[in-house]
């Protein structure tokens, strides 16, 4: 991805937006706080006495996804990938952006990006057969290699906060040294007290620490005791080693200590994922969550600061429990993941979905799915339901984006891009209906109810697109297209992909200022977008 998308340039609002939005301040931070005088930047770790280093990020974890190649229709009809609601990804470059530095190029996960924003689908009610829609979108001629651009949008279920049911939360607090700084510990206890805000008086809280050794700090405690838990929250002090396998498991069995059936049973994990002590490596972590996983509590890693951040660790984790793994780098971000993303978090509408797109190979010669690169399902294990998808929460959005050639139109091939599968057509493909003459593709989404035995046989819908979506260019896509192909766009720049092109800049710039006055998670990406800009420019080859 990432052409010049040049056919944009003419039809946009040019920068008065990003101006406007430069001059909000829905998203600072409100005056006298203590935090890095009211920005939006995080606190560098390591506040105490003596000379501060500037920050860095080249002690952190990432382990690189790598990018899709092109598959040939002829070869593979079909592109399996289970759903990702994660926004990790996006919560590092916005706390390296504002600390002066590009994130690491193997940190982009490119979906994370796309994932991070709301946009416009149709909202599904509680009378309609599923628990989600399902909106198709397309425009052809995006690219200056002349390639089209797919969306699959699904937008999940937001049951009313009356209707949450039963929680049962286990806080496990990582408080070891490397925890001692003011964008560590202090936002974990900011959010553990934001939480109580939205839970109910009923629901109970459990809180674990673990350092060189572990400790129940607080027993399963209803919320409507929360003078008591906010003690304990408060007392919570940063020293020691990192026994962080010690501290899952005795988390899980304060969970399950206070289990409720068909109800909600969490663990939030927050760390910066420093694990030194005892069972330590991601795959030993893993076998505990993994274990665990079938008893139905969840689990979700938050990560914290900047230096030695183990986010490899932490996503594969997080994707194990069947939770969503984000990244909180400063105090707004902190209090608006409590009112905004802890709910979601906690509130399953789906579980298990994977998603598979048909493609008609009158019409498209080759696609590629822009991200879910560690999120790809083999097209025979769409209906194996033992393998694992994703799980939706409330109100999620969750976009994916496929560059297609069609049909008479070259492949593209940059220097280093992927080879491009081809080859007699594969093999062994499950059986599915023929994608309508006239259509594009054909999306199928699978996935399990909630409430339903682990064993229940999965509930599957299916919808297409004409080829008549095909719009002429991205130019006359509607505005949630046009944010994601952008969106996209810089993070395939960021990440170093092959297909990335920075001639795409200023379309990125232009619809960034365009679409910054349609909610404070865009404006604040113009904003991000802004200070990117020299650090590329300081990086261009």
């Amino acid at each position: 991805m990432g052409g010049r998308l040049l056919t944009l340039i003419g039809s946009f609002v040019v920068f008065c937006a990003l101006v406007a939005a430069a001059g909000c301040g829905g998203l600072g931070e409100s005056k006298g706080s203590p935090y890095n005088g009211g920005s939006l930047a995080p606190v560098p770790s390591g506040t105490g006495g003596g000379t501060q280093q500037p920050p860095t990020n080249a002690g952190d974890k990432y382990a690189a996804v790598g990018t899709n190649p092109f598959v040939t229709t002829s070869y593979d009809p079909l592109s399996t990938f289970a759903v990702d609601v994660d926004t990790a990804s996006y919560d590092i470059l916005r706390r390296d952006v504002n600390l002066g530095m590009l994130p690491q190029p193997a940190s982009v996960r490119l979906e994370e990006y796309v994932n991070d924003f709301s946009y416009d689908y149709p909202a599904p009610t509680a009378a309609d057969p599923n628990p989600f829609t399902i909106s198709l979108g397309a425009a052809a001629g995006v690219f200056d290699r002349g390639t089209a651009l797919l969306r699959v949008g699904i937008r999940a279920f937001e049951p009313p906060p009356a209707e949450k049911r039963p929680t049962n939360l286990v806080f496990l607090v990582d408080v070891s040294g490397s925890m001692h700084s003011d964008d560590k510990l202090p936002l974990v206890q900011r959010i553990l007290r934001d939480t109580l805000e939205i839970l109910a008086p009923t629901d109970t809280v459990s809180i674990v620490s673990y350092a060189g050794d572990t400790q129940v700090r607080l027993e399963p405690t209803p919320v409507s005791q929360s003078a008591r838990i906010v003690t304990v929250i408060d007392g919570l002090n940063a020293a020691g080693s990192t026994a962080g396998a010690a501290g899952l498991t005795l988390a899980y069995q304060q969970a399950h200590a206070a289990y409720i059936e068909g109800g909600i049973n969490h663990i939030l994990l927050c760390t910066d994922g420093d694990f030194n002590v005892g069972p330590a490596t991601t795959d030993q972590l893993l076998a505990i969550v993994k274990q665990e996983r079938d008893s139905g509590v969840t689990l979700t890693a938050l990560g914290f600061g900047i230096g030695n951040l183990n986010d490899q660790m932490m996503e594969a984790i997080s994707d194990a429990g069947n939770g969503v793994y984000g990244m909180i780098s400063n105090p707004t971000q902190a209090d608006r993941y409590a009112s905004e993303r802890m709910l979601s978090t906690l509130v399953h509408v789906a579980n298990n979905m994977k998603v598979q797109v048909q493609f008609n190979a009158s019409r498209v010669a080759a696609y590629r799915l822009l991200g879910y690169e560690d999120r790809a399902v083999a097209d025979s294990d769409f209906r194996n339901d033992k393998v694992d998808g994703g799980e939706v929460g409330a109100g999620h959005h969750v976009t994916a984006l496929y560059e297609l050639v069609l049909t008479g139109t070259a492949i593209p091939t940059p220097t280093g891009a992927p080879d491009v599968l081809e080859g007699p057509p594969v093999t062994g493909l499950p059986p599915d209906v023929p994608v309508a003459a006239d259509d594009v593709v054909r999306v199928s989404v699978r996935y399990q109810a909630i409430g339903e035995a682990n064993d229940a046989p999965a509930h599957e819908v299916a919808v297409g697109l004409p080829a008549a979506a095909l719009g002429a260019n991205l130019a006359a896509a509607d505005a949630d297209l046009r944010w994601a192909a952008s969106v996209a766009a810089f993070a395939e720049i960021l990440k170093q992909s092959p297909f990335a092109d920075r001639n795409a800049l200023p379309v990125i710039e232009a619809v960034a200022a365009e679409q910054a006055g349609r909610d404070a998670d865009r404006a604040e990406f113009a904003q991000l977008f802004a200070k990117a800009k020299p650090l590329l420019a300081a990086t261009a080859p």
